[in-house]
């Protein structure tokens, strides 16, 4: 289907087909996945729903899902550009470039580009600590585990997975000193059959926590026909899942920042940021920590989100050492922004090397 046709198909789907009011601001979202993967993109798009329910007829929305990373991107950005928007989220670190060229296009669109690093004059950047919510997972996991061993599914090999990597790892270890991480790269965001395979594999190997940063439910599925694995939402809450496998989550909510950042650009004062929010500021959210976890084990979760959550606790509190035996944070040291955003190492104790 071609672009414009997808872009036609959204706008009608939202009641925004030719005749109908036109609104005084315009905003386009480009999504990796399908706006029904029930993680990512799913939590994406309630974001964007929300901006219509919070401005009405003054704003209009349009999106196109399932947009591949690379050329295709930089494709639907400039159609949205053209077609009018005044604002365009882009939400996956691989239109990080494609953003940076098409907004160079256009000097008077706005665009926003989720987990990247690249700003420009028209470029902001945000993310969310997903980081802090891995360490109440791995809180979990390691009070759980019967055989110590924890699979992770990690989509590519950028500091955001890392990051989430090494803080799961960290508060798994704290909680139990025999565990160890599985690691399988499935080099996807969203493929469901991809994400199934990697929990398999790693239930095979032994694993009986499976965490995920990947966008589908399918690891969720592996682990319910396995039987005794349990396994943590990702993005969204996947409560279907629930009370097992699925015995917490990590949840994004976008709305409140799509909503500010729209009304920055109704207002006129819109300018280039950087936002990185957690648990504190409601960026990240905890997803209901279900029956199947023991009650000391739920306290224990909980006092650690709140500890995130007020400033009293940092998720990367040395004594941290990398995976080479270099000490990376001294006792009671706390990582900086900088070497978190570009993390490139393991901590010590995970096995196997980073792929390049």
């Amino acid at each position: 289907m071609k672009l414009t046709n997808l872009l036609t198909s959204a706008a009608v789907a939202l009641g925004l087909a030719s005749g109908a009011h036109a609104a005084d601001t315009k905003v386009g979202f480009v999504y990796v996945g399908p706006v029904g993967d029930g993680g990512w993109t799913y939590e994406h798009d309630k974001g964007r729903q929300a901006v219509e329910a919070h401005f009405g007829d003054a704003v209009e929305t349009v999106y196109v899902e399932s947009v591949p990373e690379g050329p295709d991107a930089e494709r639907v950005m400039t159609q949205m550009a053209l077609e009018g928007a005044d604002l365009i989220f882009t939400t996956s670190f691989g239109y990080m470039d494609p953003t940076i060229n098409v907004a160079k296009k256009f000097p008077n669109v706005k665009f926003e580009h989720a987990t990247g690093y690249k700003t420009a004059e028209n470029v902001s950047v945000y993310s969310a600590r997903f980081y802090e919510g891995r360490a109440v997972q791995g809180t979990i996991a390691g009070h759980m585990t019967d055989s110590n061993v924890i699979g992770y599914i990690g989509s590519y090999p950028i500091p955001e997975v890392i990051r989430g990597i090494n803080s799961a790892y960290i508060h798994a270890k704290k909680v139990n000193p025999d565990v160890e991480f599985k690691i399988v790269w499935a080099y996807t965001w969203f493929d469901p059959a991809k994400e199934a395979d990697a929990a398999k594999v790693l239930i095979e190997q032994g694993a009986d926590v499976i965490l995920q940063h990947t966008d589908s439910t399918a690891p969720q599925a592996a682990a319910q026909n396995a039987g005794n694995v349990i396994t943590f939402g990702q993005a969204s809450d996947m409560s279907e899942y629930g009370p097992k496998p699925r015995v917490s989550s990590i949840i994004d909510d976008w709305a409140p920042y799509y909503i500010t950042r729209t009304q920055a650009v109704i207002d006129g004062s819109w300018a280039t940021s950087n936002t990185w929010d957690g648990i504190g500021a409601g960026m990240v959210g905890i997803g209901e920590i279900s029956s199947a976890v023991p009650a000391d084990v739920k306290e224990a979760a909980l006092a650690m989100k709140a500890a995130l959550a007020d400033g009293s606790y940092h998720a990367f509190t040395g004594p941290i050492t990398k995976q080479d035996g270099s000490v990376w944070l001294a006792e009671g040291e706390t990582a900086d922004d900088g070497t978190l955003a570009g993390m490139n190492f393991y901590v010590e104790g995970i096995e196997g090397d980073i792929p390049q």
